[in-house]
């Protein structure tokens, strides 16, 4: 854990340097028109889904702790769609994701009751569903644009809304401490400030080729968020087709049942330019 918050320390210093370094140069930057523009995108993202969660057995027992990836591998239904305007300088970005996700684990071992490992003899069958929102709310700012690459900053807030429900019976002979069978659920709605960079690098012919990159940190509800988006793109006359990597963290405060959680996979998008 204390390597993960060095870690994610080291993600805010050099974002916000990166927008230290934007504001610096923005004095030199081109200025982009002053009228409206509009992108609209739909895409689709394939996230694996990380992390681990503390379930209360009920009546008082200890918990479950279930970690995550050990055990969801079906992406039910996903929607995913973006909108932005700009004006001048200035512009706003709302980002929606929803997210179900489920699958079934037998015979496993992959979990501990109250941070104990399993009795020797013992195993756990276990279905796990989850369903998230994930809604980015913020303002935008142009450092610089070129025909050639851009750099902005974000700011704003981002909210998660996730509700996890676990059915679990256990296999086999042994003490356990909780009831062999049962059902538990955990929900938790977050808020966090977040401030971030994007932008994009063209090159090619006709410079129709471009790099998409953003990445922002935050915090509030959260101890600790961050998130990042890499990929290639092409644009045509009438909006650009992309494909890309996206990966979401969170770090939740002691004591919080949903004790971390990362999204981590590619996604595929189409966005519409008026």
């Amino acid at each position: 854990m204390k390597e993960r918050s060095r870690g994610s320390r080291a993600i805010a210093a050099t974002l916000l340097s990166a927008v230290a370094a934007g504001a610096f140069s923005s004095a030199q930057a081109q200025t982009p028109p002053d009228e409206w523009r509009y992108r609209a995108t739909i895409y689709a993202w394939f996230p694996a889904l990380g992390g681990t969660t503390q379930f209360p057995s009920g009546s008082g027992g200890p918990s479950i702790d279930v970690s995550t990836d050990d055990v969801l591998s079906g992406l039910k239904m996903a929607f995913m769609g973006a909108f932005e305007l700009q004006y001048g300088k200035w512009g706003g970005l709302v980002d929606w994701v929803y997210a179900d996700l489920g699958s079934d684990k037998s015979g496993t071992r992959q979990l501990s009751i109250h941070g104990q490992p399993l009795p020797v003899g013992v195993n756990a069958n276990l279905s796990l569903d989850v369903k998230s929102n994930i809604l980015t709310l913020g303002g935008t700012y142009s450092f610089i644009e070129k025909p050639e690459y851009t750099l902005g900053m974000i700011f704003g807030a981002r909210m998660l809304s996730m509700d996890q429900t676990l059915n679990w019976s256990f296999v086999g002979t042994g003490p356990l401490g909780v009831a062999r069978s049962g059902t538990s659920d955990v929900s938790a709605t977050n808020w966090d400030a977040i401030v971030g960079v994007r932008g994009r690098a063209r090159f090619g012919d006709g410079l129709r080729w471009f790099v998409p990159y953003y990445a922002d940190v935050g915090t509030g509800n959260s101890q600790f968020t961050w998130q990042a988006l890499a990929g290639v793109g092409y644009s045509f006359n009438w909006g650009d087709v992309l494909v890309a990597w996206r990966y979401l963290d969170y770090e939740f405060k002691s004591g919080d049942a949903l004790q971390s959680l990362n999204f981590n996979g590619a996604a595929v998008g189409v966005s519409f330019k008026f």
